[in-house]
């Protein structure tokens, strides 16, 4: 029966669906507590490892056992002080995907037990092939509080090497649109920012394992960087859970709760969460015009260890997002419209621009697990999908009226097996992933064009234009890696074969390769990575973005498909703790990519069409000292500097305010050259982040925080009296028209939080955080003259009110 089960279920997995195939780098730890005489034992063992930011206290059960699930790779270090017992703590090495089987045998306090381990011997995993950068469970529970919508995407822009443009779109050292999610295993390769998808809210996750460098063969596609998300998950018996109210400065507030229950072999959780916001994206002016939005969330999961050796789990998930965009000063006032450049403004009392926007998504998951022995283990995971976006615009809209109606379904699967020998553990896996897409866009230009001084388009541009378009993305790839530990080495080697079929149809093979060795008594590892990445190109209205029929657009544009990507990713670095206190990491990169993706969005509104430039070079450097604990201070600060430079010709986007004759017009605008290059749109130069937080009681903590950015290029394309009568005078004083880049940007927050109760059985905890407190007006993105302006929140006051019971 139980074979027949396993069968069913393979086979059931196989017809819900193909995708591309991930598995989580994360292990784990089946322990077991027994007193003197061998009988298990209930007691309380906390969990440490510096190296991942990770620290737990659990307990076991009556018979002394405790499984702890998605542990990132690492040494931990086991403590137990019971009654009647001797303190002991020891270490356990967490590198196999395999479940490690751990016994602690307590003695009686007579007898001398000796430590074999401190937090310190945990600050640096000697065992990790390359550089990854952690967010663990203390990070998650004490970060500064995020606007609605953008709190997993806060954690990831806290790590060296990434930063956001408008709306919390993650730029992993420079790439567009290439950054994959993979939660739980389930790898999401689409746009996961707010203005494109649903977001999964930082109280849901356990811990984050975040590569740029050094990345397995098991993933591909989206390759700018990879996030592996690890959810909450609580093995202790009985029920579980977290309640978290919060609220703050944009009229913003949130509710979330999850509750899990655990009974014998089998784990039931639900969760559910809504908020709302005045700031849900960034606005384009300081006045924060039009910018509500609301979110909501529901999931369910449930997962039985059918024996020892086999585990099935299936999760349900369905999010919704309603927001508006924000307007321009023209926009929300039409009588300005006058003063950009001689039309005749719309009688009094014209209504305000007021376009809309919403994004839903439910997802099911499934995944097996078989352990057919201690040294092979198989892995099967599918997922199906459906999700949509729309985009409305009222009759007033300005200069542009847009609608939009896309959606897309998806179906995956992947199915991998792991060989543990000797020194080796070897990893394959085979993928399928299709997404079938609908597009459907229409469009009418309100602005006059006979009035080029302040007609944004090109004046050949059609004033009305429909698409509506479906095609299969089909994706296929397979994979073989092989981690290897030797003494003090440790090689992570791999090769992917990935096969893409939208517009185009290629065939690649990818190599990589990541090498590291650990000096003991200096307490430092050296690496080096080489990654053959194979991108895709974003499908968020690639059909149109492709089409013959925008030619009609722009007659002497060429148009052609868009590429996928190819590049080398070099990475060279170092980690080395000083003290046994702290760690210093050091990363020197280079990326050489063909086809290099990029977006053309429309104006300021939320829709964007995928480009590829013709090459990109980009290098730079990373460093980041990290503090875990030390007399009750932890922290950290990086630096990150990054070069980049992109070359034309650009082929894709939609590109609707170019000339089509490639010269200059009256309103400035001129069409791509064909040659030449430009700095890259996330040549951002340097960016420093920093915090420090101090637990002042046991029950009471105070930190503070810094960021700064150099601020980001921009290509201008309308005169300074344009821009002064979209943006207003403070936008414009922050922008500096003779280097062509945003003028730096210094914020300063702050946050304290207590527990303001604390049980056995309930803890209560409350924080409230103070952000951008210098008040600096934070112009994030400028475009030009309707093309993606960005301001980032002014300053601002939240609270967060925890109840775990």
């Amino acid at each position: 029966m139980k074979r027949f089960a396993a069968i069913f279920v393979f086979c059931a997995l196989l017809f819900f669906g193909p995708s591309v195939f991930c598995q989580s780098n994360s292990g784990e730890l089946r322990l077991k507590v027994t007193d003197p005489t061998g009988l298990g034992l209930k007691t309380t063992v906390q969990i440490t490892s510096e190296a991942n930011q990770y620290r737990n206290t659990l307990t076991t059960n009556e018979r002394g056992s405790l499984d702890v699930q998605r542990l990132p790779y690492g040494v931990y270090q086991l403590e137990i002080s019971q009654p009647g017992f001797a303190e002991i703590s020891q270490s356990v090495d967490i590198h196999s995907s395999f479940p490690t089987e751990y016994t602690i045998r307590l003695l009686l306090p007579t007898v001398k037990q000796s430590v074999n381990v401190s937090a310190a011997n945990t600050l640096i995993d000697p065992d990790q092939a390359g550089a990854v950068n952690h967010v663990g469970s203390d990070d998650i529970q004490t970060r500064l509080s995020s606007i609605p919508g953008r709190s997993l995407q806060d954690l990831v822009n806290s790590q060296p090497g990434w930063l956001y443009e408008g709306n919390a779109v993650l730029h992993p050292r420079g790439s567009e649109y290439q950054t994959q999610f993979v939660v739980d295993g389930i790898p999401l390769t689409d746009n996961r920012s707010p203005s494109f998808g649903p977001a999964m809210d930082a109280d849901d996750i356990q811990s984050l394992s975040i590569y740029t460098g050094g990345i397995p063969a098991e993933y591909g596609r989206k390759m700018g960087g990879v996030v592996e998300v690890n959810t909450l998950q609580d093995s202790q018996p009985g029920f579980h859970g977290e309640v978290v109210l919060s609220g703050g400065s944009f009229d913003s507030a949130a509710a979330a709760a999850q509750g899990q229950y655990v009974w014998g072999k089998n784990t039931f959780g639900a969760s559910a969460s809504g908020s709302m916001t005045d700031h849900y994206l960034n606005p384009v002016v300081p006045q924060n015009f039009t910018n509500a939005g609301t979110l909501g969330v529901f999931s369910v999961n449930y997962e039985r260890d059918l024996t020892p050796k086999d585990r099935l789990r299936f999760i349900v998930r369905h999010e919704l997002a309603r927001y508006e965009i924000p307007n321009e000063l023209v926009q929300e006032d039409p009588q300005l419209i006058g003063t950009l450049g001689g039309e005749p403004s719309p009688p009094p009392g014209t209504p305000s621009q007021l376009q809309t926007a919403d994004n839903f998504e439910t997802m099911g998951s499934a995944s097996y697990q078989h352990i057919f022995s201690p040294n092979v283990l198989i892995d099967v995971r599918g997922m199906v999908r459906d999700n949509s976006n729309d985009f409305y615009s009222n009759p007033y809209s300005w200069p542009i009226i847009v609608f939009q109606h896309n959606d897309f379904k998806e179906g995956y699967f992947n199915s991998s097996v792991s060989i543990h020998s000797g020194h080796h553990e070897w990893k394959a896996g085979v993928e399928t992933d299709n997404i079938f897409l609908h597009e459907n866009y229409s469009d009418v230009i309100t602005a006059n064009p006979n009035y080029p001084a302040s007609y944004p388009f090109d004046p050949g541009t059609v004033t009305t234009f429909a698409f509506a378009g479906n095609r299969p993305d089909l994706e296929q790839a397979a994979f073989v890696q092989d981690l290897i530990h030797f003494g003090n080495w440790t090689i992570n080697a791999g090769l992917r074969w990935d096969h893409y079929q939208l517009l185009l149809n290629q065939n690649t093979v990818s190599p990589r390769l990541a090498i590291a060795h650990y000096f003991p008594k200096a307490g430092l590892m050296v690496h080096f990575s080489y990654d053959r990445i194979f991108q895709t190109p974003s499908f968020e209205n690639i059909l149109l973005s492709s089409s013959n029929q925008v030619q009609s657009f722009e007659p002497n544009i060429l148009r052609l498909p868009v590429q996928p990507s190819h590049g080398n990713y070099f990475e060279w670095g170092a980690s080395k703790s000083f003290f046994g206190q702290f760690r210093f990491d050091a990363n020197v990169f280079r990326r050489s990519v063909n086809n290099y993706a990029d977006d053309d969005q429309i104006l300021n509104t939320s829709i964007s069409f995928p480009i590829a430039f013709e090459k990109a070079i980009l290098y730079g450097a990373e460093g980041k000292i990290e503090l875990p604990h030390w007399k009750g201070f932890s922290g950290f600060i990086s630096e990150s500097y990054i070069v980049g430079n992109a070359w034309f010709p650009v082929t894709g986007g939609l590109l609707i305010g170019v000339s089509d004759t490639c010269v200059s017009q009256p309103n400035g605008a001129t069409c791509p050259p064909l040659s030449g290059h430009f700095p890259d749109s996330q040549d951002q130069r340097h960016s420093l982040r920093g915090r420090l937080r101090y637990q002042v009681t046991p029950r009471f903590w105070i930190a503070g925080g810094i960021q700064y950015d150099t601020g980001l290029p921009f290509d201008f394309d309308g005169t300074q009296q344009q821009a002064l009568a979209e943006y207003g005078p403070q936008v414009i004083g922050r922008i500096n028209f003779n280097l062509g880049r945003i003028d730096p940007s210094f914020q300063v927050n702050a946050s304290a939080g207590a527990d303001a109760y604390k049980s056995d059985r309930m803890t209560m905890r409350v924080q409230i955080d103070g952000q951008n407190l210098n008040n600096v007006l934070d112009v994030i993105d400028f475009g030009g003259l309707f093309s993606g302006n960005a301001i980032g929140p002014s300053r601002s006051v939240a609270a967060r009110l925890t109840t775990n019971f």
